[in-house]
């Protein structure tokens, strides 16, 4: 059965047609006040960004919808969890402040910050799901404690998942340390011949896994916790994995963690899709690089699974940008992120998704 998915394009010509009052609309329309109650504690769960990004979504526009949860009666917060790899939201202090630097301040947003897994990623609670990967899943106490949840995604490449949008944000998002790491559950190797021995790799791993010998990076496997930061900075692509094999089960294990956080706020959660600055990678690196496609719109739908494949299909129709990562794939109809990684198939995640009961990629679209 098909689910919906509301959409509102990028045009205005009146103070009613602007993005703020298009965002606003949308959580009208796709029914979130209906689950929202009067003192519920409603996460809004999205990514503040990595220093030196800028592709996060504009603290403006997560203003209107802590506005809407407001008007409900109901109490939000902005959340998000530390991340696995070392940067600039390691643990909650570098990562209050990052998110203080890009402009999530309580006189901006109008709600505070609770990062959900505590202070050093400590803070975790463990839900049945009984999958194929997984029985149980980590997951952050705050996250898993609110009441209700609206979940805002900025949709662009990523160089694990091929993509990152509902999903990703959820998963990846929404579990602790331990909950990354059985996701991830990688070994990196590099190949020998193709590294440059300019270290990038071994600065940047949390584990200290990778260590320089005669001017070459060289993995522990025993160390290595396999979250892919190596992948992001190594400028000559010579840290990789078993793409075909591997990476197949990663992006089933990080669906079955989105699957367990949306299970626990069942019928009391609503996700906002932003197809704005839609990068090659993801906002956990420290750059955003320049856009592949043109800016399209904003999809909400109570469906994470046929919100993703919307947007994704959306994406696709555009004329990629010539000047930008994207090598190949870039006429209208072709697949926009197989053109940017070919080993890398995102679309995992949907089909996933829709095996283990956690939305349907049949979706009907509303154009508002």
């Amino acid at each position: 059965m098909s689910n919906k998915v509301y959409f509102v394009n990028l045009r205005a010509r009146t103070d009613k047609s602007n993005k703020i009052s298009k965002i606003r609309s949308l959580f009208d329309r796709a029914g979130f006040n209906e689950f929202i109650q009067k003192d519920a504690l409603t996460a809004i769960k999205l990514t503040f960004g990595e220093h030196g990004s800028d592709g996060f979504i504009s603290p403006v526009f997560v203003r209107q919808v802590v506005d809407k949860i407001k008007e409900n009666g109901a109490k939000p917060f902005l959340t998000d969890t530390n991340t696995l790899y070392s940067g600039s939201r390691h643990n909650s202090v570098d990562h209050l402040l990052t998110a203080l630097e890009h402009g999530f301040d309580y006189t901006v947003t109008g709600a505070p910050i609770i990062i959900a897994d505590g202070l050093r990623s400590e803070s975790m609670t463990e839900v049945q799901i009984d999958k194929k990967h997984f029985s149980k899943v980590k997951l952050a106490t705050d996250i898993v404690s609110a009441d209700s949840m609206i979940v805002l995604s900025h949709f662009k490449g990523h160089e694990m998942a091929g993509f990152g949008g509902a999903i990703k944000n959820l998963a990846m998002g929404g579990a602790p340390a331990l909950g990354k790491k059985e996701q991830h559950a990688l070994k990196i190797v590099v190949d020998q011949e193709k590294c440059v021995g300019c270290s990038k790799c071994s600065v940047v791993c949390p584990e200290t896994a990778i260590r320089m010998s005669e001017m070459k990076a060289n993995v522990s496997p025993d160390a290595c916790i396999g979250c892919g930061e190596c992948l992001t900075v190594c400028p000559v692509k010579a840290n990789g994995m078993d793409w075909a094999t591997d990476l197949a089960d990663f992006l089933e294990r990080m669906t079955e963690y989105g699957y367990g956080v949306h299970k626990t706020h069942e019928k009391r959660i609503g996700y906002i899709n932003f197809l704005l600055n839609i990068t090659p990678d993801c906002d956990c690196a420290s750059w955003s690089d320049a856009p592949i496609v043109p800016d399209i719109g904003f999809l909400a739908s109570t469906d994470p699974v046929a919100i993703d494949q919307a947007s994704y299909d959306l994406i696709n129709k555009q004329l990629g940008f010539s000047h930008s990562l994207l090598s190949s794939n870039l006429e209208a109809g072709a697949d926009k992120f197989y053109g940017l990684r070919p080993h890398i198939d995102g679309t995992i995640q949907m089909r996933h998704g829709e095996e283990i009961g956690m939305g349907s990629r049949d979706y009907e679209l509303i154009v508002l």
